[in-house]
């Protein structure tokens, strides 16, 4: 499998994808034709508002894209890419439209085939075991929390330290990660703003100029820098 896990589509202050300008035409290699899925509809806009996004940016690096909803049937959209890119959103309102939208083994079978798939924040999550670890509200239910188990281990996007000096006496990601680890026993892997894990067949490699934080059942969480991340998969 070819993955690009990216916690988000826009570093503040600096313009959509702008960050990966170098990386995308690295990754987005087989060809030119790139399918878009806009289904998580970040802010509830319209799948077109959001592909006109998306599509902006792609065709200024030289490629063609197109909004997956604008083919007659998934199979051809999916016959028709040389690579996938999911924005971001709402994670449960993504997992439910390609649940209920029949595209789910169809995306599977194509990706564990080989086609490239690239997914930012909601997107990302997909690539995980479930979706159980999104920072999202479930404002709607999908048929399951599964996701598509590409690596083996669930992300949570967007992390976020906790603020000493903050007076918010909420729940921070550390500890809902924690939550989660008395029901799960999945790693979790805090991709902070600004970086992403990039997946080559069994290389998996973490990318950008920060640190993740990696959480265990039962273990204390650690950082680990950027480089290979595959011995510690195995270990």
């Amino acid at each position: 499998m070819k993955l690009l896990i990216v916690s988000t589509s826009t570093v503040h202050g600096k313009p959509y994808l702008s960050y990966l300008d170098k990386e995308l035409p690295c990754f987005f290699t087989e060809g030119k034709n790139i399918l878009f899925i806009p289904f998580a509809r970040p802010g509830g806009i319209t799948w077109d508002e959001y592909t006109e996004v998306a599509t902006k940016k792609f065709s200024a690096l030289g490629y063609t894209m197109r909004g997956i909803h604008t083919f007659a049937s998934q199979k051809e959209a999916i016959d028709w890419a040389n690579g996938v890119f999911t924005g971001g959103g709402n994670t449960f309102v993504l997992l439910k439209t390609i649940y209920d939208s029949g595209l789910f083994e169809l995306l599977n079978e194509a990706v564990r085939n080989g086609l490239p798939y690239m997914g930012t924040s909601a997107g990302c999550n997909l690539t995980g075991i479930s979706v159980c670890t999104t920072n999202d509200m479930p404002i709607v239910y999908p048929p399951s929390f599964k996701s598509f188990g590409w690596v083996p281990f669930n992300i949570n996007p967007h992390y976020l330290d906790p603020d000493p000096s903050s007076k918010h006496m909420g729940e921070t990601r550390e500890t809902r990660i924690k939550e989660f680890h008395k029901f799960n026993k999945q790693m979790v892997i805090g991709l902070r703003e600004g970086s992403w894990i990039y997946v080559d067949g069994e290389k998996i490699e973490l990318k950008g100029e920060l640190s993740a934080r990696i959480f265990n059942a039962s273990k204390e969480p650690f950082e680990i820098q950027s480089g290979d991340l595959t011995p510690l998969l195995k270990g």
